[in-house]
Parts: C-alpha cells; structure tokens; sequence
C-alpha cells in the first residue's frame, strides 16, 4: 500500500487514539445526561423540581448519543476482532445497557402525558435506572478487560468465550464500576448545579462533593490494587506493528505489575492519572465556590483523566485474555486492513469536526438557567 502516505503502525496508533477520544466524549457528553439521571430522585424532591432538572438535559441528550454510536461504530470498522469477541462475549451485560439506555427516551416522551403522580414517578425511576445502570456496568467492563476476559481463539481463529454475566462483578471490577458511577455523578451534578438555583443546585453540590471525593478514594485504591494486588499482561515476544493480523502471532504472559510497566517506558503517561486526580478535586472545589464552567471542565478533566489511565496502562491490549493469554487482542493484530483505516480516518476528518461544530452551536442556543418560570412560558418543555 505505497499509495498511502502513512505507514500501517502509524494509521494504528491514530486509531488506538481516535477510539480512545470517542469513549471520552461519550463520558463527557452522554455522562451529563447519565448523572442527571442517577442524581434525580435525589436532588429532586418534587414532581416540579424533577420537571427542571429533566429539561436541564432534555433538549441535548439525544444529540449526546451521538459519541456512542461512533464509538461503537470505531470498535465494528477498526478493530472488528475486538467487536466480535466483546460484543458476544458480554452480550447479556450489552443488553443490560441497552435496555437500561432504552428507558430515557421513553421516560422523557412518556412522564408528562399524564399527570397522575403515580405514573410521573415510575418514570422518573426509570430515568434514574437509564442514568445509574449505564455509569456502573461501563465501569465493571472496564475493570473486565483489566482482568482479562475467558476467551480464546482457535487455529482458524473462531472465538470461544467460557464466561458468563454473574462471573463479570468480580471485586475489582465492581470497583472499577463505582468508580466510573462516581465520576458521572459528579458530572451531572456539575451540570445541575450550573443550570439550576436555589435548593436544586445546593443539593446538587451537596451529592457531588460526595460523590467526587468517593471517586477521588475510590481511584487511588484501583490504582493501588492494579500496581500491587493483580498481575498484567506483558508482551514476551517480537511484534512486527506494521505486520499482518493474526492475534495467535505473540507470546503473553502475566506478571506481577504488568498494568504499570508503561509507566516506566514511557514516564509521560504518568500525566493521565495525575489529571485525573486534578480534576476529581478541582471538581469538588468547585462545587464549593459556586464555580459553574470551572466545575464542568473539572470533572470533565477528571473523565478524561480516569479513562485515559486505563486506556495507557492496558496499551498495546484492546482486551487480554484470561484463559489463554496468547489469545490477547491487540493493538497490533486486531485492526483493519491498512487501506480501511486510512479511508476511515479521511471520513472521520470530514465528519467529527462536523459532529463537534454541530454539538457546541446546540449547547450555545440552549444555554441558561432552567426554572419552574422558565418551564411555564416554554411550550415545548418535558
């Protein structure tokens, strides 16, 4: 593929990236939504209170799925390997998530046309299972892919999986779960307390402060649990990155540490963690000084933060396998074929920039503060 002006391992690592930049914007955007959700039957304790902070992000949640599709998508045309063994491996906790994710469009079209309040908090339960069950079981997968999955791969490269749904709520991974919980809740409450007042936004911050320090203990303890209570997995082998694709092509072995040596390889990795706690307590300052955007970019910093320490440490691993780890997918002999990556990555320069363009225009016409008044004169609202 001479006709390409970038080379195979570089089109790699511009997709390892991309999918990385993809699952962050969804945590970012979509987790506005998922943390209003979890926090609602909390910080709202009236059927007018939970009408504002539905409407906080009612007018933008659709628009904010849009980073999940395309990280789904990214995984399907990158890295199909990947796709095939994750999404049949874990199908029962996909449909658990795509269940729960089901609830919120319903739940935002269905709670105001009736007024009983009966029906009005069935629905806002299922606005808080669409919030809470998303944040926690993408957590618990990404502690998963941490442990290694049970799968492995045949001569012909057929997939076997051996696990089963109850098998993934392993300790570390229920950590990892309530990490990822914490982190969105402070998101939303972030969100809520920018675009709320009076005893909405007091109790927002409230829960968030809570929330961000319980994230701050909880990723310092996975942190600590990854360097010196579980073994990583450890490349023993040459690897040709610009090779062809052929997963049973490598040698892995688990070693005490593995999950950190990057860190040693490459000291600037250190910059992910390190921003993560910045942004987990830059959060909760935040919060306490009333600092709207300054609070939102923090706990964005801190997703980005906490997401980027994991997508590090497990490089070059897209997801290691616990049965045989030889099976271990990798950056290197899990992707597309040079050509796919590099016409994907010209589309995805065409329509990202379109997507980001598109998203900040929505947020600037729907800015301001939502209130019970607001709510009255705008026929439109949930």
């Amino acid at each position: 593929m001479s006709s390409i002006p970038l080379d195979y391992e570089t089109l790699r690592l511009i997709w390892w990236a991309l999918l990385g930049i993809l699952l962050i914007g969804f945590a970012v955007m979509g987790g506005r939504d998922l943390g209003v959700g979890a926090l609602l039957p909390f910080v709202a304790r009236t059927d007018a209170e939970r009408r504002v902070l539905i409407n906080v992000v009612g007018p933008t949640w659709e628009g904010n799925q849009v980073w999940l599709v395309l990280g789904g998508g990214a995984i399907f045309a990158a890295f199909p390997p990947l796709y095939a063994v994750s999404f049949s491996g874990f199908y029962l906790a996909m449909i658990v998530i795509l269940l729960a994710l089901i609830l919120r469009p319903v739940g935002f079209k269905f709670r105001g046309k009736v007024t009983d309040p009966r029906w009005r908090s069935t629905w806002d339960w299922a606005l808080f299972i669409g919030g809470f069950v998303p944040s926690l079981i993408f957590g618990v997968a990404v502690g998963n892919v941490l442990l290694g999955a049970p799968f492995y791969l045949d001569d012909t490269l057929r997939t076997f999986y051996s696990g089963n749904f109850f098998q993934l709520l392993m300790p570390f991974a229920l950590l990892s779960g309530l990490v990822s919980l914490g982190m969105i809740v402070l998101q939303g409450a972030a969100v809520i307390a920018g675009r709320t007042s009076g005893i909405l936004a007091d109790r927002a911050r409230t829960y968030g402060t809570w929330a961000g320090l319980a994230t701050t203990v909880l990723f310092a303890l996975g942190g600590l649990w990854v360097a010196f209570g579980m073994d990583g997995y450890v490349i023993t082998s040459v690897v040709d990155t610009n090779g062809a694709i052929n997963p049973l092509g490598k040698t892995v072995e688990l070693v005490p540490g593995g999950w950190v040596s990057n860190y040693a390889l490459y000291p600037w990795m250190i910059i992910a963690p390190v921003l993560g706690f910045l942004g987990l307590v830059g959060g909760v300052l935040g919060l306490q000084a009333r600092l709207h955007l300054p609070t939102l970019l923090a706990s964005s910093l801190a997703i980005f933060g906490i997401i980027a320490t994991a997508g590090l440490s497990l490089f070059p691993f897209l997801l290691p396998s616990s049965v045989v780890p030889d099976s271990s997918l990798t950056l290197w002999d899990a992707s597309s074929s040079h050509l796919t990556l590099f016409i994907m990555l010209l589309a995805t320069l065409i329509f990202l920039p379109l997507v980001v363009v598109y998203t900040a225009w929505v947020f600037r016409v729907m800015r301001g503060t939502v209130t019970t008044q607001s709510l009255e004169k705008n026929p439109n609202a949930y």
